[in-house]
This record gives structure tokens, sequence and C-alpha cells, in this order.
């Protein structure tokens, strides 16, 4: 490989202006979750390293939203001397109102204390007329302020709330909305705020506390572990119930139906926030019960289908007062418990068929479910591409359903193919859309295959929202397994974390005609139990997944991001991947994903901003060649979400936005001298030289961030001309030949600060991705225009 020199240059600020921000602020919940159109309503967010927050940035047209206070935990010492004030002001307070009963009770106190001890200290003396209407709000407001103080998180990133004004405009958009908050340090990560269209009723928020809450000495009237039973509230349907589940938690809701109506109770609270990081099995798991006016339980869930959120479907048999219960299913709760509940007489719908349909042409979709005023409409897809689209029949707003669009051929199963005689014939590349309509019902397909042709076939349903659990098999004329199976990890699900879709990929030995067995594991079936199965050669194709989707960072500094490949039909080729329409100055780095890896950390330089702040929307396009077409795909931002301490997915989001805060700096550069793409041997050290400024020689330590297993940075050591040198080394028996990416490097600057008094200024900065390339071991190439004295010395 010929080697090219290329100089990366690295801006390093005079003051600390590390490209990896400390403190990010993190959004845990929003509440309400939501609200109705044409309706304004305040809102909490709870989470951490909110300080200085000052707006909000909402996604899609008609909701606006205006920040009103931040609110942070009083600390230990702040408490303290918050009772000592207290103290103070209700010595005051009695002064002025010397008959009280606490006045009198304090009084005796203070003579009992007095004949005790005699020198004890008097009590301190007040005017009674100094009592005034501003002591009086002081009061009020350290009685919050303490009683906050005993309800405070104990989850440190739930501990500050932010409270906002949120307006919705009688058009907006119906659907899910991205709410952040903007602070000096960025931006959080994106919450799902949903707007509707059914009234809405508000339970009051989590964890507040009134001044009446708090006694004269700063303690709670109640106790913290044993609060009084929540009462019944009376709500009339339809409605959308917003609520916070506390620990031990139960809300219950009484409303009145009538005879013959189907009343639909469909919850959402996994939907709202789908993973948190510290709770087991990863979410708010609730439950709902619904009782008659008897008090007799008359139905109940803790899930729906497959998805963990319940709903209840229940025909009135008579007139009179219901109620729902909901609750934690094994009784957790805190404030990101949060929950919506649809309740009334409401469009539901329980299934879709066909679950999806040719791209460019129009398909006619059949619904089922409750209330349903329309059962069927006709998808035209006209301009549409491959993909997938949310569908719904007019008014069910709520539970709209995923609808793929391919370019594939498609056809629908037959009635009577349900055994190996009367397999249903299908000739390659074909999509089959069918249901497996009754318990223990199979589905059998035939195809001619030849020798050496290899076949994929794949099952959708899971991922679009139907509950089969498939099972495929491929068999032989002769009815032989040749490949079967069950379950299969799709990446791109990442809301699935029972991913239950089946595919096989088979290479056939021998010319002749092959069977294609489908069913529910479980031996499940039913109207909705509704499949699309593909059935083709191989299809190579890609898609990207960019993380984190909120991107903080100083002006002139460089961030990090990770970008995943979801592989398909075989693809292992490079994927190239370039800024789209990016603001001026941004800069990628590293933006290559190699053949043999699925996912890559680059590197994006930020330039200099106008001002203190600015919000950048970013893309990113993915270019490759598959079967000798260049084919390109949009990445989709996403968020890498931990599930129960353990678990990771990648969840999607509809922006990744970049934030830039900082004003321009006085700046010093260096230089890296890094051949095209690094070459390192297997087990061989390998050098790489960066040139210094004077100032900062001796003063810089260099770092791998996050380098693959097998590849350590040995040393770094100044050079006799001011430079420093990195030595890389390879481990041979962990890092094969073959093996690319990218490696990240950070340099932290530290040298006695310009104020002296014995402090050191110390600066961390991130330089930009370069790609590297491990050979096997080979004559060594130093990196850049080394000297043959370096060589020697590297052996």
């Amino acid at each position: 490989m010929r080697s090219v020199a290329r100089i990366f240059a690295l801006l390093l600020c005079c003051v600390l202006c590390g490209s990896a921000q400390q403190n990010t602020p993190h959004a845990a919940y929003v509440y309400p979750a939501g609200g109705q159109q044409g309706t304004s309503f305040d809102v909490t967010i709870g989470g951490q390293f909110l300080n200085g927050s000052h707006a909000a940035l909402i996604s899609g047209e008609g909701v606006h939203v205006s920040f009103l206070e931040l609110l942070k935990p009083v600390s230990n010492d702040e408490a303290m001397k918050l009772r000592d004030r207290l103290k103070e002001l209700m010595a005051k307070w009695r002064a002025a109102n010397p008959q009280s009963p606490a006045a009198r009770q304090a009084a005796a106190a203070q003579k009992q204390t007095a004949a005790a001890d005699p020198n004890a200290p008097p009590a301190p003396s007040f005017s009674p007329t100094a009592w005034t209407d501003k002591d009086e709000k002081e009061v009020r407001e350290i009685r919050v302020k303490l009683g906050q103080f005993q309800l405070r998180r104990t989850n440190a990133s739930l501990a500050e709330m932010v409270h906002l004004k949120v307006s919705i405009s009688p058009n907006a958009e119906i659907g899910v909305h991205e709410l952040r908050i903007e602070t000096p340090n960025g931006v959080t990560n994106p919450l799902n705020f949903y707007v509707g269209q059914l009234p809405e009723w508000t339970k009051p928020t989590a964890g507040t506390v009134s001044s009446e809450d708090v006694n004269e000495q700063g303690n709670l009237r109640i106790r913290i572990d044993n609060p009084p039973p929540t009462p019944v509230v009376e709500v009339t349907q339809p409605v959308l119930i917003n609520g916070q589940i506390a620990a031990g938690g139960v809300d219950s809701y009484r409303f009145k139906a009538h005879k013959g109506e189907h009343v639909v109770v469909a919850t959402s609270a996994r939907e709202i926030i789908p993973y948190i990081a510290d709770a087991v099995p990863g979410w708010f798991q609730a439950s709902l019960t619904l009782f008659d006016s008897k008090g007799k339980e008359v139905q109940y869930a803790d899930h729906y289908s497959f998805h963990p959120d319940p709903a209840l479907m229940y025909e009135v048999p008579e007139d009179g007062e219901y109620t729902v219960v909901i609750h934690d299913s094994i009784y957790r709760g805190r404030e990101d418990f949060v929950y919506r509940i649809a309740l009334g007489d409401l469009p539901f719908v329980t299934g879709m068929f066909p679950l999806g349909g040719k791209a460019g042409g129009k398909t006619t979709v059949e619904f089922t479910g409750w209330n349903l005023s329309q059962t069927k409409l006709t998808e035209r897809s006209k301009e549409k591409e491959k993909g997938i689209e949310m569908l719904a029949p007019g008014e069910a707003e709520f539970n709209a359903r995923p609808f793929a669009l391919d370019t594939l051929p498609e056809t629908m199963a037959k009635s009577e193919n349900h055994s190996h005689n009367s397999a249903q014939k299908i000739s390659l590349p074909v999509i089959v859309n069918g249901r497996v309509a009754k318990k223990n019902e199979w589905e059998y397909f035939q195809f001619k295959g030849k020798a050496g042709e290899e076949i994929e076939a794949e099952v959708y349903a899971r991922r679009l929202d139907s509950p089969l659990d498939s099972i495929l098999t491929l068999m032989d004329a002769s009815g032989k397994t040749i490949a079967e199976n069950d379950d299969f990890v799709d990446e791109s699900a990442g809301l699935l974390t029972d991913q239950a879709d089946s595919r096989i990929n088979c290479k056939l030995l021998a010319d002749g005609t092959y069977y294609l067995k489908l069913g529910d594991t479980l031996r499940n079936g039913g109207p909705e139990y509704s499949y699309r199965l593909r059935v083709s050669h191989p299809e190579p194709d890609f898609e990207l997944r960019i993380t984190p989707s909120s991107i903080n960072a100083k002006a002139n500094s460089i961030v990090p991001i990770t970008v995943f490949a979801i592989r398909r039909g075989g693809f292992d080729g490079d994927i190239l991947l370039k800024l789209k329409d990016a603001p001026h100055g941004f800069q990628l780095s590293g933006g290559l994903i190699p053949g043999n890896q699925s996912q890559v950390r680059m590197t994006i330089s930020v330039p200099t901003t106008e001002g203190n702040h600015t919000s950048n929307h970013l893309y990113l396009d993915g270019f490759a060649t598959i079967g000798g077409k260049d084919v390109h795909r949009r990445s989709v931002p996403a968020d890498d979400r931990m599930q129960a301490f353990f678990y990771h997915h990648l969840v999607t989001t509809k922006d990744m936005l970049v934030t830039v805060n900082g004003q321009q700096r006085q700046l010093m550069s260096w230089t890296a001298h890094i051949d095209h793409t690094l070459t390192l041997l297997t087990g061989r050290t390998m050098t790489l030289k960066f040139d210094l400024p004077p100032a900062m020689a001796g003063h810089v330590k260099f770092v791998l961030s996050e380098p693959p297993d097998g590849i350590t940075l040995e040393k770094s050591t100044p050079y006799p001309d001011g430079s420093m040198l990195l030595y890389l080394k390879v481990d041979g028996a962990k890092v094969k030949p073959g093996l690319r990416g990218n490696l990240l490097l950070t340099a932290t600057l530290e040298r006695p600060s310009p104020q002296g008094k014995g402090k050191n200024f110390t600066q961390t900065d991130l330089l930009p991705a370069f790609p590297f390339e491990v050979l096997s071991s080979a004559p060594h190439p130093v990196a850049g225009k080394e000297t043959a004295a370096l060589q020697k010395q590297n052996q």
C-alpha cells in the first residue's frame, strides 16, 4: 500500500473545552406525558445535571413549550440552615401571636427549661408587631423545601425537576413528539410526549409537598413509608388518564357505563419509557383490574398479546359504576413510573391484514377490533419506498399498526395449504401474506430449487405487531428437514425484547422440489396471527443507526459517535459514511465501516460558533456497492438504552441534534503524522509522531479511547526535536490480521496554572478518529517520515 502522509490539525483551547462532556444533562421522565389538542397545562421533567436549564425543544408541529422554573434538591447543609431559619421565624410568629396554642406551649416549655437550667439562654425577643407578609411567605417556602428534602429522590437520576408550560394548538400533529431540555451544557436525551384528541385528566404530580404538610419544626406531618390510601377518582369516559405510581401505590378510577357499551381500557407505560436502566424487568410493568359496582373483579390483565402494556376490552352487561385499578405488578414505583390510560367506548385495533404491500402500488387493508367505524382502507404507496409506515383505521389514533412496503412480487396464502400434500406452489422471489388462523395449524409452501442455489426465507410477524411466534422449517421432497429456525435477533427492532420472527439461510444441495412449513411455536392461532413470508435469494443490504441522538459539544472540539451497521442478506462490504447537508465547519473523521465490522466509533469536529449556543440537525448517509450497484442509505439516530442493569438496545429517535456551546477561543494547534490508513502489525510495536508547540512539550499525555481488545498504547516519549512518539502494540494472540476500524486518542495537557497558587491547569481533548488496518508481521514500516535510527529503536 502506498503510504500517503496525512496531517490532522488538532485544535486545543487555552482553557478547558474538552469534547467529552462531564455531567451530561439527562431527562428521566416527563409528566404528564402528553395532552389534548387545543389545551395548555404544566408539565414536570425529572432528571439529573439540569442546572441552568432555560428552555425546551419539542419536535413536530403545533406544540409550544416555555420554561417556568428549575427545582434542585436541598442538600443536608442547606436543610440544617433552613431548619434554623424556620425556628427563628416561628419564634417571631409566636411573639406576634402570644395567645395562640403554639405560643403558650412554647412559653411553658421555656419556663420549664429555665427552671431546670438557670444558665440556659433566654428565648429570642421579638416585637409583637414584627410579623409581616414577607415572613409568612418565607415560612411557606421553607416548609415546602424541607418537605421536598424529606421526600427527595433516592435515585440521583430523578432528583432535579424542571417545570414547563405546554400549549398544544387545536390542529397540532397527533402522535409522538420528542421533548428535550436545554441547559448551558447542552440538551438532554429525548422523551416521548403524546398529542391526542381525547379529553385528559391528570393526577397531581407525585412527590409534591405543600406548606400544610410540614409542621413548624420542619417535619412532614405524615409518615413517608406509610402514605394514606389514594381515594377513588371519579372520571367521565371517554378520557385519557395521566398518572404516576409511587412505591406500593395503587390508583383507582370510577366511571359510569351503560349496558351494551364496549369499554376499552388501554394502558401506555412501557411505551412511554421503553427501558429503565435500574429496574427489573427493565420498565414499569403495569397491571389492570376492572371491578363492577358490587366490587366483583370482572377482568384482569398485566399485558396485551405480546405487549407489556395491558389492555382490557369489556362488554358492559348492565348500567352501573365500574372501577379500574392500576398498579405495578410487583408494587414497585417512583416518579418515572408514568402511565396514560385511554378509557371509554373507544376504537381499538386488535388485528390487521395484510401486514404489508408492494411499494408503488395499492393494497386493501382489513382491520379487526373494537368500536371500529371503519374496517377497511386502501393504502396507496405510489410515491413511497421500501420501509415501514404506521396505519390506523380513521379515529384509532393510539394503537396504529406497522405496515411494511417492499419491492418484491406479492401473493396471498391460500386457505387450503395446511399439509405437505396441499402445499401452495410459489415462484421465487415472492412475499406471501397469510394467517395462522387456528390453533395447531401449519402453512405449507413448495418451490423448485437447484443445486448450489442459496435460499433465504424470513418471517415478518412480531416485528409487524402480530402475536405470531413463528417457527420455520425447510424440507426436501421426502420431508427430511434441511434447516429450521425459531427465533433470530434483528438489531433494528430495538423495542422488542422477545424477538420471535424466524429466518433461514441455506444453500440447496440438489435440484428438486423443496417445502417450507410455517406455524406458531406454541401452536397458537387466530385471525390476528398474520405474517409476511419472504422467500428469495439473499438480498444483501444494510441499515444504519447512529448514537447518541443528542450530542453536546464545545466550539472547536471533537466529539465521538458510534455508527452501527445492521447487515442483511450476507452483505459484508465496506460502508462509507458522509455528513449530509451539514452546517459549515462540521467534519466527520474515520467515516468508514469496514466489511468485517458491525459498529465503528467515529468523530465529528465541531466548528466555531457566532454566539454562545447553537443547535444543529445532523444527518449521515451511508454508501456501499452491492451487486455492482451503488446503494445509499440514510442513518437513523438512536440511543443505546440499558435495560435492567445489563441489556442494551438501540432505540431509534426522530432527530440527531448537536448542540454547540461556548465562545470562540484563542487556539494553538499541533499536527500528527499519520499514514492514510495506519498499518499495525501483529506482535509488533509501531510508532506515531506528533509535532507539539514548544510550550506544550513534556506536558501532554496520550491515552487510547476504548481501543479494540489487543491494541494498546505502551508508552509515549519525547523526541529530541521536541515532538512526541507514541508506541502502539498489537497482541497477535488477540488480534487477527485483517481487522480494520478506527482508533481514537485523547490528549491531556497539564501544566502550572497561570494564576499560580500551586495549582495545575488540566484539559483533555479528543483527537479526530484515524483508520487502522492490522496486517501480519512484515518488515517494520514506521508511520510518517521517521529516520532509520527510529526503525532500529523499534525493533
